[in-house]
């Protein structure tokens, strides 16, 4: 029969039986086929008496004998014997009430369950088929005693209740304990197999079939009145969450300590107070137990959810928590050798420090044994934790799996270029104005070479958070008016992003070497040049400065230098930069002559956009004068010298102007002149012909020589020497000809 159709039909079978009940007498006696409640069922079946005893002690006999829908994984009589030896407990009569409720609660799952039931996930959505290992049981911790940081005081003997979400308390749910259980289907669903199961179990025996915990099922779908038995052959205690057990293990209190120190906070529950106060009469206070908000979760939670995420209901059943809990001296080491860098304690670092490097550890899904090599990439590739060499103890508990481990995980967050910054306090500016490149920063197989900026440089180049209001503030050194919030942010971003260099958009190289000289492509867009162990910006070349270095030093996913003054960018226009440049000045005096590209009001170049790149291709002075030959500019055509002045130009001679200075803008790219040459390309211009056609010209390299073809395959070299300028989100090249446009 398909999955729960048993059930199904004795319900249909049962309810056909009343509706044909003739008199009241009938049809509200008990049907003489109906199976006897699970409490009965336990007395007939003969071997389950001292189970039977501790339901009595627990007084669950109501519960089990009355109307329900229940699961019950009863362990047997022979299960009690093994119990009983392995504990030195006389028999039943020596456990005790609590011990004897927590086994039964324990065993109890909420709705009834065939085995073919048992894998399958109840979605908010409908059935999820083969995916589910867990059941929630009925048992939960509810308030307990220990102690608690109020205000800044710990104090023992406090009326706690366990956080049941990241961050937060939910007074309505009860946080139970899920009971865990593996099937032969789900374990092939999720191609598992018993290496897994005996990883947490090494001395139970897989059987392919089905297991509780270590226990393994003896008969399965016992049918009772109220629910579903299933016989087992050892006896479960509520499974110990991962909080629990780490307060259990003394080999692992110094991580356990960053989470109780940093990470939890108490705060006193009214409802939760109010409730115990009628369960036990007392009326201190309840204070719920939360952890951090922002770690990936809370370790009492007994469900599952996924930070940032809608909870949904039953999701426990598909999924839980994943820990790996490095012993004392590893973390101890770990913390002196590199958190301690730059710190004496870990009370100086930001919370945020001790936060990443906890949940470097903490895995919201299943990461089964045989998978850690697919769980998120924390770590870089080689860091990873080696299931054979680093687990030291594995355990399968209530809300997730633990893993004790002889290792940390080396978190990309504190190897990475990112964390050559993070770790250090004098870079905690730049690391709050990184905010929005931390993730990429800190991918192990993406690289970078990045310039650190100390707060005292950043200080000096005029910037300051301010704390009042939480936005930057920047001031000109030089003088002149403050400006606050988006407008001092997009600058600073402007700048930081000069600082970034990804060695994906350089050829895949990591700068270590800067001797020499060459330029470089930056997280913006827009370039640097190095000369000899110095960079600069464009802003830098106007200032006449040059930004010394530190280093490199070598991060997991590049290196770093750390700088003496910011790499700025340019207040000019490129038009600005072009005039004060004599190489220029015939390119120069065109376009400042020419009314239809150019604005004088502003210094902008016509036809281009502020923010968008673009690439100058300026022909020498000789080069323009052969183009007035040719009767492509406005001039004396017999000697090459160029007529500059607009109002002795006719109309047609200006337009000819314009479209000159057109074809030589490449549009929307600044195009470099690089030292590992590129495959060849094309590119389009500001020029549009009459027809309507974009202008393009070709860039590629001969024998290491920057070589522009034009329309009509006419080649111009690069004069390197003058080439390579730096500007306002432009680069300005010198030609030794000019470049010939197609009219149509």
């Amino acid at each position: 029969m398909t999955k729960s159709v048993k059930v199904f039909m004795y319900l249909l079978s049962l309810l056909v039986f009343l509706t044909n009940c003739d008199d009241k007498e009938e049809y509200y006696a008990r049907p003489e086929n109906l199976e006897p409640a699970i409490y009965k069922q336990l007395e007939d079946r003969g071997n389950f008496k001292n189970f039977l005893a501790l339901i009595d002690k627990a007084e669950y006999k109501n519960i089990l004998s009355a109307a329900g829908y229940w699961t019950l994984f009863a362990p047997n009589d022979q299960a009690f014997v093994k119990y009983f030896a392995e504990t030195g407990i006389s028999g039943v009569d020596a456990i005790s009430t609590e011990t004897a409720r927590q086994i039964v609660s324990y065993a109890l799952v909420y709705n009834a369950f065939m085995t073919d039931r048992l894998d399958d996930y109840q979605a908010n959505v409908g059935w999820t088929v083969d995916q589910a290992f867990k059941r929630r049981s009925a048992y939960y911790k509810g308030v307990y005693t220990g102690s608690a940081k109020i205000g800044t005081q710990v104090v023992a003997n406090q009326h706690i209740i366990s956080g049941n979400r990241t961050g937060n308390f939910v007074f309505t749910d009860n946080n139970n304990k899920y009971l865990p259980y593996f099937t032969q289907i789900f374990f092939a669903k999720q191609q598992l197999s018993a290496t897994d199961y005996n990883f947490f179990y090494p001395g139970s025996n897989w059987n392919g079939n089905l297991h509780v915990a270590n226990a393994q099922v003896v008969t399965p779908n016992i049918i009772s009145e109220n629910g579903v038995i299933h016989e087992i052959d050892q006896v479960i205690l509520p499974l110990a969450n991962i909080e629990e057990h780490l307060a259990s293990k003394s080999e692992y209190s110094v991580f356990r300590g960053l989470f109780e120190k940093y990470m939890v906070y108490y705060q006193e529950n009214a409802e939760a107070t109010a409730r115990n106060k009628v369960l036990t009469g007392s009326a201190n206070p309840v204070y719920a137990k939360i952890y951090d908000g922002q770690l990936e979760f809370a370790l009492n939670d007994e469900g599952f959810e996924v930070r940032g995420a809608n909870r949904l209901n039953n999701e426990g059943q598909t999924n839980t928590y994943t820990i790996y809990a490095p012993r004392n001296e590893v973390v101890t080491n770990y913390i002196n050798r590199v958190l301690l860098q730059h710190y004496t304690s870990l009370d100086e670092m930001p919370v945020e420090i001790i936060r990443d490097f906890l949940n470097a550890h903490m895995f919201p899904s299943a990461v089964w044994p045989s998978k850690f090599r697919q769980a998120p990439l924390k770590t870089s590739e080689q860091a990873r934790m080696d299931p054979s060499s680093n687990v030291v103890e594995a355990k399968m508990l209530s809300n997730g799996f633990f893993y004790g481990t002889n290792k940390v995980q080396e978190a990309n967050v504190f190897h990475t270029v990112y964390g050559k910054a993070y770790l250090d306090p004098k870079y905690s500016m730049m690391i709050r104005a990184l905010a929005g490149y931390k993730e990429s920063l800190n991918l192990p197989n993406v690289k970078y070479t990045l310039f650190l900026i100390s707060d005292q440089v950043l200080t000096a180049a005029g910037f300051s958070w301010d704390t009042r209001f939480n936005y930057w503030v920047y001031t000109p050194p030089t003088g002149g008016a403050t400006i606050t919030g988006a407008p001092a942010s997009v600058r600073l971003q402007r700048i930081i992003d000069q600082h970034i260099v990804p060695a994906g958009e350089n050829q895949n190289r990591i700068y270590s070497d800067l001797t020499g000289d060459g330029i470089i492509k930056t997280f913006s867009e827009e370039y640097i040049k190095y000369n000899n162990k110095k960079v600069f910006a464009a802003g830098n070349v106007d200032r006449n400065e040059v930004v010394n270095l530190t280093g490199p030093v070598e991060a997991s996913n590049g290196v770093v230098y750390y700088v003496d003054r910011i790499l700025n960018f340019s207040e000019l226009k490129v038009s600005q930069h072009i005039a004060a440049n004599p190489n220029f000045s015939h390119f120069n005096s065109y376009l400042r002559g020419s009314t239809i590209m150019f604005d004088a009001s502003t210094n902008d170049v016509k036809g281009t956009t502020v923010g968008t790149p673009y690439t100058y291709l300026i022909p020498t002075n000789a080069a323009i004068q052969q183009a007035v030959k040719d009767g492509l500019l406005p001039g004396t055509v017999a000697t090459g010298v160029p007529n500059f002045n607009p109002a002795t130009q006719t109309q047609e001679q200006r337009d000819q102007v314009a479209r000159f200075i057109q074809y030589h803008i490449i549009a929307k790219e600044q195009v470099p002149v690089k030292d590992q040459p590129e495959d060849p390309r094309g590119y389009e211009t500001l020029f549009q012909s009459i027809s309507g056609n974009i202008g393009t010209v070709g860039v590629s390299y001969v024998g290491g020589q920057m070589v522009i073809t034009d329309a009509f395959n006419r080649k111009a070299n690069v004069i390197k020497a003058n080439s390579n300028v730096l500007s306002n989100r432009a680069i300005i090249h010198q030609l030794d000809n000019y470049l010939r446009y197609r009219d149509n």
